[in-house]
Protein backbone atom coordinates (compact mmCIF):
# COMPACT_ATOMS: atom_id res chain seq x y z
CA UNK A 1 0.00 0.00 0.00
CA UNK A 2 1.40 3.47 -0.81
CA UNK A 3 2.12 5.73 2.15
CA UNK A 4 -0.32 8.48 3.07
CA UNK A 5 0.51 11.74 4.84
CA UNK A 6 -1.97 14.29 6.17
CA UNK A 7 -1.02 17.95 6.47
CA UNK A 8 -2.58 20.43 8.88
CA UNK A 9 -2.55 23.91 7.36
CA UNK A 10 -2.56 25.21 3.76
CA UNK A 11 -0.03 28.02 4.14
CA UNK A 12 3.26 28.00 2.28
CA UNK A 13 4.79 25.27 4.46
CA UNK A 14 1.83 22.94 4.01
CA UNK A 15 1.47 23.52 0.27
CA UNK A 16 5.18 23.06 -0.42
CA UNK A 17 5.37 19.94 1.77
CA UNK A 18 2.41 18.48 -0.13
CA UNK A 19 4.09 19.18 -3.47
CA UNK A 20 7.30 17.52 -2.29
CA UNK A 21 5.48 14.42 -1.02
CA UNK A 22 3.28 14.22 -4.10
CA UNK A 23 6.34 14.25 -6.37
CA UNK A 24 7.69 11.24 -4.46
CA UNK A 25 4.46 9.32 -5.00
CA UNK A 26 3.05 9.69 -1.50
CA UNK A 27 -0.68 10.19 -1.02
CA UNK A 28 -1.47 13.54 0.61
CA UNK A 29 -4.51 15.24 2.13
CA UNK A 30 -4.51 18.83 3.43
CA UNK A 31 -6.83 20.19 6.13
CA UNK A 32 -7.11 23.97 6.47
CA UNK A 33 -9.11 25.72 9.20
CA UNK A 34 -9.69 28.88 7.16
CA UNK A 35 -11.89 29.22 4.10
CA UNK A 36 -8.85 30.06 1.97
CA UNK A 37 -5.27 28.94 1.36
CA UNK A 38 -2.15 30.99 2.10
CA UNK A 39 -2.06 31.06 5.90
CA UNK A 40 -0.47 34.31 7.10
CA UNK A 41 0.07 35.32 3.48
CA UNK A 42 -3.17 36.86 2.24
CA UNK A 43 -3.47 39.04 -0.86
CA UNK A 44 -6.81 40.82 -1.13
CA UNK A 45 -8.44 43.89 -2.62
CA UNK A 46 -8.87 46.50 0.09
CA UNK A 47 -9.19 50.29 -0.03
CA UNK A 48 -9.41 50.19 -3.86
CA UNK A 49 -5.99 48.53 -4.14
CA UNK A 50 -4.38 45.10 -3.96
CA UNK A 51 -2.91 44.79 -0.46
CA UNK A 52 -1.04 42.18 1.52
CA UNK A 53 -2.76 41.65 4.85
CA UNK A 54 0.11 39.41 5.92
CA UNK A 55 3.51 38.58 4.42
CA UNK A 56 4.64 41.16 1.85
CA UNK A 57 8.33 41.53 1.02
CA UNK A 58 10.69 39.12 -0.75
CA UNK A 59 14.30 39.18 -1.93
CA UNK A 60 16.70 37.29 -4.18
CA UNK A 61 18.94 36.57 -1.17
CA UNK A 62 16.13 34.53 0.39
CA UNK A 63 16.93 31.26 -1.41
CA UNK A 64 13.74 29.29 -0.94
CA UNK A 65 11.21 31.96 -1.89
CA UNK A 66 13.37 33.13 -4.78
CA UNK A 67 13.28 29.61 -6.23
CA UNK A 68 9.48 29.75 -6.20
CA UNK A 69 9.47 33.22 -7.77
CA UNK A 70 11.64 31.85 -10.60
CA UNK A 71 9.64 28.62 -10.87
CA UNK A 72 6.34 30.41 -11.39
CA UNK A 73 7.64 33.35 -13.43
CA UNK A 74 6.71 36.03 -10.90
CA UNK A 75 8.15 39.55 -10.93
CA UNK A 76 9.18 41.92 -8.16
CA UNK A 77 9.18 45.71 -7.85
CA UNK A 78 10.46 48.08 -5.15
CA UNK A 79 8.75 49.98 -2.41
CA UNK A 80 9.47 53.71 -2.76
CA UNK A 81 12.51 55.54 -1.45
CA UNK A 82 11.38 58.18 1.02
CA UNK A 83 11.64 61.92 0.47
CA UNK A 84 11.25 62.78 4.17
CA UNK A 85 11.67 61.06 7.52
CA UNK A 86 10.04 61.83 10.87
CA UNK A 87 11.19 60.17 14.07
CA UNK A 88 10.13 60.73 17.65
CA UNK A 89 13.11 60.75 20.00
CA UNK A 90 13.39 61.95 23.57
CA UNK A 91 9.78 63.12 23.34
CA UNK A 92 10.35 65.37 20.32
CA UNK A 93 9.52 64.96 16.63
CA UNK A 94 12.66 65.15 14.47
CA UNK A 95 12.51 65.71 10.72
CA UNK A 96 15.03 65.16 7.98
CA UNK A 97 15.91 63.13 4.92
CA UNK A 98 15.78 59.34 4.99
CA UNK A 99 19.59 59.44 5.15
CA UNK A 100 19.37 61.40 8.42
CA UNK A 101 17.27 58.70 10.05
CA UNK A 102 19.66 56.05 8.71
CA UNK A 103 22.56 57.98 10.23
CA UNK A 104 20.84 58.04 13.63
CA UNK A 105 20.41 54.26 13.42
CA UNK A 106 23.90 53.37 12.21
CA UNK A 107 25.98 53.43 15.41
CA UNK A 108 23.46 51.79 17.81
CA UNK A 109 22.49 49.13 15.26
CA UNK A 110 26.17 48.22 14.83
CA UNK A 111 26.27 47.64 18.59
CA UNK A 112 23.12 45.50 18.51
CA UNK A 113 24.62 43.45 15.66
CA UNK A 114 27.91 42.99 17.53
CA UNK A 115 28.91 39.32 17.64
CA UNK A 116 26.77 38.28 14.69
CA UNK A 117 29.75 37.02 12.67
CA UNK A 118 31.17 34.77 15.38
CA UNK A 119 27.75 33.64 16.66
CA UNK A 120 26.44 32.70 13.21
CA UNK A 121 29.27 31.45 10.97
CA UNK A 122 26.58 29.46 9.10
CA UNK A 123 23.39 31.58 9.23
CA UNK A 124 21.15 28.73 8.02
CA UNK A 125 22.47 26.56 10.89
CA UNK A 126 21.80 29.07 13.67
CA UNK A 127 22.71 26.79 16.60
CA UNK A 128 25.99 25.65 15.05
CA UNK A 129 28.16 27.17 17.81
CA UNK A 130 26.41 24.86 20.32
CA UNK A 131 26.95 21.74 18.21
CA UNK A 132 29.67 19.11 18.42
CA UNK A 133 30.97 20.32 15.04
CA UNK A 134 31.86 23.78 16.33
CA UNK A 135 35.63 24.31 16.49
CA UNK A 136 35.91 28.06 17.15
CA UNK A 137 36.95 29.99 20.28
CA UNK A 138 35.95 28.30 23.52
CA UNK A 139 34.16 31.33 24.96
CA UNK A 140 31.72 31.80 22.06
CA UNK A 141 29.10 29.18 23.11
CA UNK A 142 28.88 30.68 26.62
CA UNK A 143 28.50 34.22 25.25
CA UNK A 144 25.98 32.94 22.70
CA UNK A 145 23.84 31.49 25.48
CA UNK A 146 24.06 34.71 27.47
CA UNK A 147 23.00 36.73 24.40
CA UNK A 148 19.66 34.87 24.30
CA UNK A 149 18.57 36.64 27.49
CA UNK A 150 17.61 40.19 28.31
CA UNK A 151 16.35 42.76 25.81
CA UNK A 152 17.45 43.58 22.29
CA UNK A 153 18.14 47.12 23.52
CA UNK A 154 20.30 46.12 26.50
CA UNK A 155 23.46 46.64 24.45
CA UNK A 156 22.62 50.36 24.30
CA UNK A 157 22.28 50.87 28.07
CA UNK A 158 26.00 51.43 28.80
CA UNK A 159 25.73 55.22 28.86
CA UNK A 160 27.49 55.81 25.54
CA UNK A 161 24.32 56.07 23.42
CA UNK A 162 21.98 59.04 23.33
CA UNK A 163 18.26 58.83 24.00
CA UNK A 164 17.71 59.56 20.32
CA UNK A 165 19.78 56.53 19.32
CA UNK A 166 17.95 54.31 21.80
CA UNK A 167 14.53 55.58 20.69
CA UNK A 168 15.12 55.09 16.95
CA UNK A 169 16.33 51.54 17.60
CA UNK A 170 13.38 50.89 19.91
CA UNK A 171 11.03 51.92 17.09
CA UNK A 172 12.92 49.85 14.52
CA UNK A 173 12.85 46.65 16.55
CA UNK A 174 9.30 47.18 17.88
CA UNK A 175 8.30 46.93 14.23
CA UNK A 176 10.80 44.19 13.41
CA UNK A 177 9.94 41.90 16.32
CA UNK A 178 6.33 43.05 15.97
CA UNK A 179 6.26 43.03 19.74
CA UNK A 180 7.80 44.78 22.73
CA UNK A 181 11.57 45.19 22.65
CA UNK A 182 11.78 44.67 26.43
CA UNK A 183 11.01 40.96 25.97
CA UNK A 184 12.83 40.40 22.66
CA UNK A 185 15.82 38.03 22.50
CA UNK A 186 18.96 39.91 21.37
CA UNK A 187 20.01 36.84 19.37
CA UNK A 188 17.24 37.20 16.81
CA UNK A 189 18.48 40.64 15.73
CA UNK A 190 22.02 39.28 15.42
CA UNK A 191 20.74 36.33 13.38
CA UNK A 192 18.89 38.66 10.99
CA UNK A 193 22.15 40.59 10.62
CA UNK A 194 24.02 37.37 9.75
CA UNK A 195 21.39 36.53 7.12
CA UNK A 196 22.03 40.01 5.66
CA UNK A 197 25.84 39.92 5.43
CA UNK A 198 25.95 41.82 8.75
CA UNK A 199 24.77 44.99 6.96
CA UNK A 200 21.81 47.07 8.13
CA UNK A 201 21.16 48.34 4.60
CA UNK A 202 20.81 44.79 3.28
CA UNK A 203 18.58 43.79 6.20
CA UNK A 204 16.27 46.70 5.36
CA UNK A 205 16.31 45.70 1.70
CA UNK A 206 15.46 42.06 2.43
CA UNK A 207 12.59 42.77 4.81
CA UNK A 208 10.97 45.99 3.54
CA UNK A 209 11.94 46.73 -0.06
CA UNK A 210 10.70 44.38 -2.81
CA UNK A 211 7.16 43.13 -3.40
CA UNK A 212 5.56 40.74 -5.90
CA UNK A 213 3.66 42.31 -8.80
CA UNK A 214 0.95 39.66 -8.52
CA UNK A 215 1.08 39.61 -4.74
CA UNK A 216 1.81 36.63 -2.54
CA UNK A 217 -1.17 34.89 -4.12
CA UNK A 218 0.89 34.74 -7.31
CA UNK A 219 2.96 32.13 -5.45
CA UNK A 220 0.57 30.28 -3.16
CA UNK A 221 -2.13 29.92 -5.81
CA UNK A 222 0.39 28.58 -8.32
CA UNK A 223 1.76 26.06 -5.83
CA UNK A 224 -1.77 24.90 -5.02
CA UNK A 225 -2.55 24.57 -8.73
CA UNK A 226 0.32 22.06 -9.03
CA UNK A 227 -1.23 19.81 -6.37
CA UNK A 228 -3.40 16.82 -7.21
CA UNK A 229 -4.32 16.14 -3.61
CA UNK A 230 -7.51 17.40 -1.92
CA UNK A 231 -7.33 20.62 0.09
CA UNK A 232 -10.18 20.66 2.60
CA UNK A 233 -11.01 24.26 3.54
CA UNK A 234 -12.98 25.27 6.66
CA UNK A 235 -11.82 21.99 8.21
CA UNK A 236 -10.13 22.67 11.57
CA UNK A 237 -8.24 19.80 13.18
CA UNK A 238 -8.92 19.59 16.91
CA UNK A 239 -6.97 16.48 17.93
CA UNK A 240 -3.95 14.50 16.77
CA UNK A 241 -3.18 11.01 18.03
CA UNK A 242 0.28 9.81 17.07
CA UNK A 243 2.62 6.89 17.68
CA UNK A 244 5.36 4.93 15.92
CA UNK A 245 2.95 3.35 13.45
CA UNK A 246 0.72 6.20 12.30
CA UNK A 247 -1.60 9.04 13.16
CA UNK A 248 -5.29 9.71 13.68
CA UNK A 249 -6.77 13.19 13.15
CA UNK A 250 -10.08 14.37 14.57
CA UNK A 251 -11.73 17.30 12.82
CA UNK A 252 -14.01 19.89 14.40
CA UNK A 253 -17.02 18.25 12.75
CA UNK A 254 -16.18 14.97 14.48
CA UNK A 255 -14.86 13.13 11.43
CA UNK A 256 -11.64 11.17 11.66
CA UNK A 257 -8.74 10.61 9.25
CA UNK A 258 -5.97 8.05 9.62
CA UNK A 259 -2.60 8.17 7.91
CA UNK A 260 1.00 7.02 8.14
CA UNK A 261 2.22 10.46 9.28
CA UNK A 262 1.08 14.05 9.88
CA UNK A 263 2.85 17.36 9.28
CA UNK A 264 1.43 20.13 11.44
CA UNK A 265 2.17 23.55 9.94
CA UNK A 266 -0.03 25.86 11.98
CA UNK A 267 1.62 28.74 13.90
CA UNK A 268 2.88 28.25 17.44
CA UNK A 269 0.20 30.70 18.60
CA UNK A 270 -2.58 28.37 17.43
CA UNK A 271 -1.19 25.06 18.70
CA UNK A 272 -3.02 25.45 22.00
CA UNK A 273 -6.27 24.70 20.18
CA UNK A 274 -5.10 21.25 19.09
CA UNK A 275 -5.05 18.32 21.51
CA UNK A 276 -2.10 15.94 21.09
CA UNK A 277 -2.11 12.33 22.34
CA UNK A 278 0.40 11.64 23.72
CA UNK A 279 0.96 15.22 24.80
CA UNK A 280 3.76 17.25 23.29
CA UNK A 281 7.12 17.05 25.08
CA UNK A 282 7.63 19.55 27.90
CA UNK A 283 9.95 21.91 25.93
CA UNK A 284 7.32 22.28 23.18
CA UNK A 285 4.52 22.79 25.69
CA UNK A 286 6.55 25.51 27.37
CA UNK A 287 6.92 27.45 24.11
CA UNK A 288 3.21 27.05 23.29
CA UNK A 289 2.26 28.29 26.77
CA UNK A 290 4.65 31.28 26.61
CA UNK A 291 3.83 32.25 23.04
CA UNK A 292 6.26 34.12 20.82
CA UNK A 293 7.21 37.78 20.98
CA UNK A 294 4.70 38.53 18.20
CA UNK A 295 1.98 40.54 19.92
CA UNK A 296 1.72 43.32 17.35
CA UNK A 297 -0.08 44.25 14.16
CA UNK A 298 0.21 45.47 10.59
CA UNK A 299 -2.09 48.25 9.39
CA UNK A 300 -2.84 49.89 6.06
CA UNK A 301 -3.76 53.60 6.19
CA UNK A 302 -5.11 55.75 3.35
CA UNK A 303 -4.54 59.50 3.57
CA UNK A 304 -5.52 62.42 1.34
CA UNK A 305 -2.84 63.66 -1.05
CA UNK A 306 0.44 62.15 -2.18
CA UNK A 307 2.99 62.02 0.63
CA UNK A 308 6.29 60.16 0.50
CA UNK A 309 7.83 59.59 3.93
CA UNK A 310 8.79 57.19 6.70
CA UNK A 311 7.96 57.80 10.37
CA UNK A 312 9.01 56.03 13.58
CA UNK A 313 8.21 56.22 17.29
CA UNK A 314 9.49 54.28 20.33
CA UNK A 315 7.54 52.23 22.87
CA UNK A 316 4.45 54.14 23.99
CA UNK A 317 3.17 54.89 20.51
CA UNK A 318 0.68 52.37 19.09
CA UNK A 319 2.42 52.59 15.69
CA UNK A 320 6.20 52.13 15.83
CA UNK A 321 6.89 52.50 12.10
CA UNK A 322 4.81 53.86 9.24
CA UNK A 323 5.83 54.39 5.63
CA UNK A 324 4.40 55.26 2.23
CA UNK A 325 3.73 52.33 -0.10
CA UNK A 326 1.25 53.25 -2.84
CA UNK A 327 0.32 56.52 -4.59
CA UNK A 328 -3.16 56.13 -6.07
CA UNK A 329 -4.61 57.84 -9.12
CA UNK A 330 -7.37 59.38 -7.01
CA UNK A 331 -4.78 61.55 -5.27
CA UNK A 332 -4.48 59.46 -2.09
CA UNK A 333 -1.53 57.62 -0.53
CA UNK A 334 -1.65 54.22 1.17
CA UNK A 335 0.75 53.85 4.08
CA UNK A 336 1.72 50.65 5.87
CA UNK A 337 2.34 50.64 9.61
CA UNK A 338 3.50 48.25 12.34
CA UNK A 339 3.17 48.29 16.10
CA UNK A 340 4.11 46.06 19.05
CA UNK A 341 0.68 45.59 20.68
CA UNK A 342 -2.49 44.72 18.76
CA UNK A 343 -4.65 45.72 21.74
CA UNK A 344 -3.60 49.38 21.52
CA UNK A 345 -5.27 50.13 18.19
CA UNK A 346 -8.46 49.38 16.30
CA UNK A 347 -7.31 48.68 12.76
CA UNK A 348 -10.61 49.97 11.36
CA UNK A 349 -11.14 53.02 13.60
CA UNK A 350 -10.02 55.86 11.33
CA UNK A 351 -10.57 58.48 14.03
CA UNK A 352 -8.13 56.72 16.38
CA UNK A 353 -5.66 56.10 13.57
CA UNK A 354 -5.92 59.80 12.69
CA UNK A 355 -4.81 60.71 16.23
CA UNK A 356 -1.80 58.41 16.01
CA UNK A 357 -0.75 59.70 12.58
CA UNK A 358 -1.00 63.29 13.81
CA UNK A 359 1.87 62.77 16.27
CA UNK A 360 4.14 63.00 13.20
CA UNK A 361 2.05 64.85 10.63
CA UNK A 362 -0.85 67.02 11.90
CA UNK A 363 -1.55 68.04 8.31
CA UNK A 364 -2.57 64.54 7.15
CA UNK A 365 -6.20 63.48 6.81
CA UNK A 366 -6.89 59.76 7.23
CA UNK A 367 -9.75 58.60 5.01
CA UNK A 368 -9.58 54.85 5.64
CA UNK A 369 -7.67 52.15 7.50
CA UNK A 370 -7.68 48.38 7.27
CA UNK A 371 -5.87 45.22 8.29
CA UNK A 372 -6.29 41.83 9.90
CA UNK A 373 -5.73 41.22 13.61
CA UNK A 374 -3.59 38.09 13.39
CA UNK A 375 -3.07 37.93 17.15
CA UNK A 376 -6.82 37.77 17.76
CA UNK A 377 -7.23 35.23 14.96
CA UNK A 378 -7.74 31.76 16.46
CA UNK A 379 -5.91 30.13 13.56
CA UNK A 380 -2.70 32.11 14.03
CA UNK A 381 -2.64 33.69 17.51
CA UNK A 382 0.28 35.89 16.46
CA UNK A 383 1.76 37.76 13.52
CA UNK A 384 5.09 36.52 12.15
CA UNK A 385 6.95 34.55 14.83
CA UNK A 386 9.64 36.53 16.60
CA UNK A 387 11.63 35.32 19.53
CA UNK A 388 11.29 36.10 23.21
CA UNK A 389 14.21 36.27 25.58
CA UNK A 390 15.41 32.70 26.16
CA UNK A 391 13.58 31.21 23.18
CA UNK A 392 16.28 31.32 20.53
CA UNK A 393 17.99 28.29 22.05
CA UNK A 394 15.05 26.67 23.84
CA UNK A 395 12.17 27.60 21.54
CA UNK A 396 11.59 27.07 17.83
CA UNK A 397 14.23 24.32 17.58
CA UNK A 398 12.37 22.06 20.02
CA UNK A 399 9.81 21.37 17.27
CA UNK A 400 12.47 19.73 15.12
CA UNK A 401 12.78 16.75 17.46
CA UNK A 402 9.91 14.29 17.25
CA UNK A 403 10.13 10.52 17.67
CA UNK A 404 6.71 9.44 16.39
CA UNK A 405 4.89 9.97 13.10
CA UNK A 406 4.12 13.56 14.19
CA UNK A 407 6.15 16.27 12.40
CA UNK A 408 6.14 20.07 12.42
CA UNK A 409 6.84 22.67 9.72
CA UNK A 410 6.23 26.38 9.26
CA UNK A 411 7.99 29.73 9.25
CA UNK A 412 7.95 29.80 13.06
CA UNK A 413 10.49 26.96 13.27
CA UNK A 414 12.71 27.68 10.26
CA UNK A 415 16.48 27.63 10.62
CA UNK A 416 17.04 30.45 8.14
CA UNK A 417 14.53 33.30 7.98
CA UNK A 418 12.68 32.24 11.10
CA UNK A 419 9.20 33.69 11.27
CA UNK A 420 9.52 37.00 9.50
CA UNK A 421 9.35 36.08 5.80
CA UNK A 422 7.86 33.36 3.62
CA UNK A 423 11.33 31.97 2.90
CA UNK A 424 11.37 30.13 6.22
CA UNK A 425 7.98 28.52 5.62
CA UNK A 426 9.10 27.13 2.27
CA UNK A 427 12.37 25.93 3.79
CA UNK A 428 10.59 23.85 6.42
CA UNK A 429 8.00 22.56 3.96
CA UNK A 430 10.79 21.04 1.91
CA UNK A 431 13.02 19.80 4.71
CA UNK A 432 10.21 18.31 6.78
CA UNK A 433 8.71 16.53 3.78
CA UNK A 434 12.11 15.03 2.94
CA UNK A 435 12.50 13.85 6.52
CA UNK A 436 9.08 12.20 6.38
CA UNK A 437 10.03 10.45 3.15
CA UNK A 438 13.27 9.14 4.63
CA UNK A 439 11.64 7.88 7.79
CA UNK A 440 8.58 6.38 6.12
CA UNK A 441 10.89 4.61 3.68
CA UNK A 442 13.00 3.15 6.46
CA UNK A 443 10.00 2.05 8.47
CA UNK A 444 8.36 0.64 5.35
CA UNK A 445 11.32 -1.58 4.62
CA UNK A 446 11.38 -2.82 8.22
CA UNK A 447 7.66 -3.53 8.18
CA UNK A 448 7.94 -5.49 4.94
CA UNK A 449 10.83 -7.51 6.29
CA UNK A 450 8.92 -8.26 9.49
CA UNK A 451 5.90 -9.38 7.49
CA UNK A 452 8.02 -11.89 5.56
Amino acid sequence: MPAKVVIVGAGFAGLVAARELQTAGVGVEIFEARDRIGGRAWTEERMSHTLELGATWVHWMQPFVWTEIARYGQEIYPSPDYERAYWIADGQVREGAEADLDAALARPQAKIFEGSEEFFPYPHDPLHVLSADYDGPDDVPERFRAADHGSVLDALRDGTFSQEEIDVCDAYWSAGYNGYTATASPLMAKHWAALSDHRLSLLDEQTLKFKLRNGMRGLYENIAADLRCPIHLSSPVTAVEHDDDGVRLTLEDGSVREADAVIVTIPIGALRYVGFTPDLPAPMRKVVAEGTNSTGFKIWIKVEGHHNFIATAPTGSPIAMMKSEYFLDDGTTILVGFGPDHTTIDLHDTAHVQQVVHQWRPDLTVVDSDGHDWCADRWSGQTWATIKSGQFIEGWSTFHDTDTRLYFAGADIAKGWNGVVVDGAIETGITTARRVLRELGTRGVKSAAAAQ
